[in-house]
């Protein structure tokens, strides 16, 4: 399994916008065949702060969700909304669930 952390930092004028954008996306992500789950958090101290976690079967399945038609409306349209530039982390699974790996 793959997991992708991504943190952003969205204009506080612009949350609202973000969450309908971003949900909209995860719902889509959700349906692709390699995701295997896409939350998004939001924090309690900042409510403009976020992170998406998103786990696929495969490290191969991340690239090609960001080609499809629901994640490149979804980076088009926050990309003026970000306060700063998000990050992503990735990584392997180590335990995930009830197995391992």
């Amino acid at each position: 399994m793959y997991v992708v952390c991504v943190s952003v930092h969205v204009k506080p004028d612009k949350v609202s916008e973000f969450i309908r954008a971003t949900l909209d996306n995860a719902r889509n992500t959700r349906l692709e065949g390699g995701n295997l789950r896409f939350d998004v958090l939001q924090s309690e101290e900042d409510p403009a702060r976020f992170t998406l976690y998103e786990a696929y079967r495969a490290k191969d399945d991340f690239p090609i969700h960001q080609q499809t038609e629901h994640y490149l409306r979804w980076k088009r349209t926050v990309a003026d909304w970000m306060a700063q530039p998000r990050i992503g982390l990735k990584h392997k699974s180590v335990f995930f669930g009830d197995s391992e790996g």
